[in-house]
């Protein structure tokens, strides 16, 4: 079984079987076996999720980063590359997976994570929330 270097540095079995699962093919389910963060808040799932590559204050200066193929973005300068404007659906896309040209995401090094906020059986919706409550998380990022 081969692991990205993300899920090795982690060392946790929680990363590990998410990009092992992000690696399956989109048209299959999450496994059972796929775990989740319980909280839907944005700073929970900015830490899960996020930090180990974007870095604990979204400059892209994660433990990570270094040996990434491609470098995270600085996700604290998004509204200054667009305007001013924080693109709030924009950013939740690239998180689910649904913005096609999204670099990095979506690859190996950084699975999307739609199918896995989504996967909670008793109710699909609050995986939109842990997308938006990320997105918005990310928004409070921004530099001024």
């Amino acid at each position: 079984m081969r692991f990205t270097t993300c899920g090795l540095i982690l060392g946790g079995s929680l990363f590990a079987a998410l990009l092992i699962d992000a690696q399956q093919p989109p048209d299959m389910e999450p496994s059972e076996s796929t775990r989740l963060v319980d909280s839907t808040k944005g700073p929970a799932l900015f830490s899960a999720y996020c930090s180990v590559c974007h870095g604990w204050e979204g400059k892209g200066d994660g433990p990570m980063a270094k040996s990434l193929k491609v470098a995270p973005p600085d996700l604290t300068r998004i509204s200054i590359r667009n305007g001013g404007q924080f693109p709030l659906d924009k950013v939740e896309k690239i998180i689910t997976g649904e913005d096609p040209k999204a670099q990095g995401h979506g690859t190996r090094e950084m699975p999307v994570w739609g199918p896995i906020f989504s996967q909670i059986a008793w109710d699909q919706d609050l995986g939109h929330v842990r997308t938006r409550n990320l997105a918005k998380y990310i928004e409070g990022l921004q530099k001024k």
